[in-house]
This record gives structure tokens, C-alpha cells and sequence, in this order.
């Protein structure tokens, strides 16, 4: 069918005319060859082979035509990724922007706390003596204070030292570690045998079970010790740091009870680590005094405890849960702490309180 192929390059050559005239120059010369052909096809003087090129013509026509807009398409989407990289981009400049403002804000309320914070700190009077004592005394001759831990305190002998540090910590209300408790610790002991209740209650050293002291299973071990050398009725108090805060366990063995005390706000859970270390221990107390127990002890938590203000009180709160739980003969602590009974923090007066024994029994004791 002769007239096939040119019908189709005049729809072709339409198709690309703007109100008449084709804009671009490369087609309009296309369009010229077309219209030079046609003509020869109705003049009778092109031949067959002519014919074929002529189709061979307008098929390259096509093809470049084709080519061209793949080749703007191609344009068009390469724009659309760029565009579309440059929002990405400002969306990951946008939240680079909030993290810092939210980091800035963050810096901001620390340095207000902490100004706040050491606006309200006041020295007691026996930690000022301490105090001097260690910049005139230790310090020059580069000395260390040692004193020695009874064996009924923990359940065995045990030398211990104050740093510097411990002091100065002591007297900024910084955080303190297990040293600065285990040394109050030891200062309500005295209490204790003083009221004889040093068979009511026990003590287990918190330097030696808290979550950086060792294994869990040494460390279960160690506490089961402690409760294997009683009849069972007695309380065991327990301060525990699974990482920069301290918590107030206090276990009774023959209850199989275990009662969780936390200074932070809020509804505070025992993690499963601390949980596993003191049901183990139990476990093995009840093996020690041939009793099956229960499958696994009963957690009781005690909300409402005062609640420390910012974050770095919780050692001094938990030294004072203590002198509380033991400044009460009837150790009626579950009914102190019971839910319900919502209590503010403790003032400044009861934290200078536990800070001004500590330092007392502290210049007293030391070798």
C-alpha cells in the first residue's frame, strides 16, 4: 500500500505544528523533506527503492522524535530526584535544627538546677570541720582516712577508706556512691544496738551486691549469706545502685517479702536484674533451712515515699528512709510508706541531718 507510509509522516508533520508553523528548526527541515517527497509521489517519479528509503526516512523521524522526548523525560525525572533530595535535605536540616534547640533547652534547665541548687546548699557544722581537717591535715601530707567495719555490721570484717572525693561529694549534695552508705550504714548500727534492735534488723553492704560489684550469682550468694546467719524474723536493708541511682530494698526471709522503696517520682518498677539476684538469694535461704517456699517471692512496692527533687539526691533519700524504718521501734515501714499516704520530699533541714551524722561519726572513727 503505496500512499500508507506518507499518510502517516503527514499525521506526523501535523502533529508537531503549532497554529501552523513548526517551531523547531530540525523538524521543521524533517517536515520540508516530507512535503518534497510527497510531491515526487504525485508527480509518479519516485520509484520503489526510493519508497523504502523514504519509509527508512520517516521511521528515523520517529526514532529521533522518541529519543528526544525520552531524553526530556529523563530531564524531567533527574529534576524531580533533585527536587526531591533537596526536601529531604531540609527536612534533615529541620530536625538537626530541634535536636539542638531541644539539646540547648536541655543545657539551659541543668544549669538552672544547678544554680538553684547550689543556692540551697549549706554545709552542717561538722562537715565544715571535716572538711578543714582534709585541706589542712590529709591533704599536704597526702594522706587517706581508714577506719575498720565490724564483722556483725555485714557479716564480716572489713577495712574501708574515705576519699576526698566522698567529702567533697558530701558536702555539695553531689551524687554518692557506696562507700559514703555503707558508712552510714555503719552509723545506725550503733543506733541499733544502743535500742537493741541490732536483732530486728540487718544490714547488707551495699559496696558488695550492688549491680557493678560482681556476678549476679556471687552476688546472690553474698546476700543469702547474710540471711542464713539469722532466725528469719529479722528485716535486712539493702541499698541498691543498678547505675547511678540508688534504691531501698528491704527483704524478709521468712516472709519471703521483699519491699522496694524508690526516691524518684512516678510509678518506678523493680528491673528484672535486681529482682533475679534477691529471688536466687531467697531461693537458697530456703534450701539452707529445708523449706520448699513459694514459687517465686512476693515484690511489694512502696510508692509513697518522699520523693527526691532533681537527680541527684536519691543516695541521701535512701540513707533516710533507713534512719526512718529504724528510728521506729514497731518497724511499721509498710504502714509509713503505704499508698495513699502521699508525702512531700524531704526538707533541707532531714538531708543536712544524715549529712551532719555521717560526718560526725566519721571524725570520730577515723584511724
Amino acid at each position: 500500500m503505496p500512499g500508507v507510509e506518507i499518510d502517516r509522516s503527514t499525521l506526523w508533520k501535523k502533529a508537531r505544528q503549532d497554529k501552523g508553523n513548526i517551531p523547531d528548526p530540525k523538524v521543521a527541515d524533517k517536515a520540508k523533506l516530507i512535503d518534497e517527497l510527497q510531491k515526487q509521489v504525485a508527480e509518479g517519479s519516485l520509484s520503489v527503492s526510493d519508497k523504502a528509503s523514504c519509509s527508512r526516512d520517516v521511521r528515523s523521524l520517529y526514532f529521533e522524535d522518541d529519543t528526544a522526548k525520552n531524553g526530556e523525560k529523563q530531564e524531567e525525572m533527574k529534576y524531580e530526584d533533585l527536587e526531591n533530595q533537596d526536601e529531604e535535605k531540609k527536612e534533615e536540616k529541620k530536625d538537626e535544627e530541634k535536636k539542638e534547640e531541644k539539646q540547648d533547652e536541655e543545657k539551659k534547665e541543668k544549669k538552672e538546677d544547678e544554680e538553684k541548687h547550689d543556692e540551697k546548699v549549706e554545709v552542717p557544722s561538722s562537715l565544715q570541720s571535716l572538711c578543714r581537717y582534709v585541706e589542712t591535715t590529709l591533704k599536704p601530707q597526702e594522706k587517706i582516712m581508714t577506719f575498720t567495719i565490724e564483722k556483725e555490721v555485714f557479716g564480716a570484717d572489713r577495712s574501708t577508706f574515705v576519699l576526698l572525693e566522698d567529702i567533697t561529694q558530701l558536702a555539695g549534695i553531689e551524687e554518692i556512691g557506696a562507700i559514703v552508705l555503707a558508712v552510714y550504714m555503719r552509723c545506725l548500727y550503733d543506733h541499733l544496738k544502743e535500742v537493741n534492735m541490732f536483732n530486728m534488723v540487718g544490714i547488707i553492704d551495699p559496696a558488695q551486691v550492688s549491680a557493678n560489684a560482681g556476678s549476679l550469682t556471687d552476688r546472690s550468694r553474698l546476700v543469702a549469706s547474710r540471711l542464713q546467719k539469722t532466725d528469719g524474723e529479722q528485716i535486712f536493708m539493702m541499698p541498691y545502685n543498678r547505675g547511678r541511682h540508688w534504691v531501698l530494698l528491704i527483704v524478709r526471709a521468712k516472709k519471703e517479702t521483699v519491699y522496694f522503696l524508690d526516691p524518684l517520682p512516678g510509678n518506678r518498677v523493680v528491673n528484672e536484674e535486681t529482682k533475679n539476684m534477691v529471688n536466687s538469694a531467697i531461693k537458697i535461704y530456703n534450701s539452707h533451712i529445708g523449706r520448699q517456699g513459694r514459687k517465686a517471692p512476693i515484690w511489694k512496692t512502696l510508692p509513697d515515699t518522699p520523693k527526691q527533687p532533681s537527680s541527684v539526691e536519691c543516695g541521701y533519700y535512701v540513707m533516710h528512709f533507713m534512719r526512718d524504718i529504724i528510728m521506729d521501734p514497731s518497724l511499721e515501714f509498710e504502714k509509713m510508706f503505704a499508698k495513699g499516704k502521699e508525702q512531700a520530699p524531704y526538707p533541707q533541714a532531714a538531708i543536712d541531718e544524715v549529712r551532719n551524722e555521717w560526718a560526725e561519726f566519721v571524725c570520730l572513727h577515723v584511724e
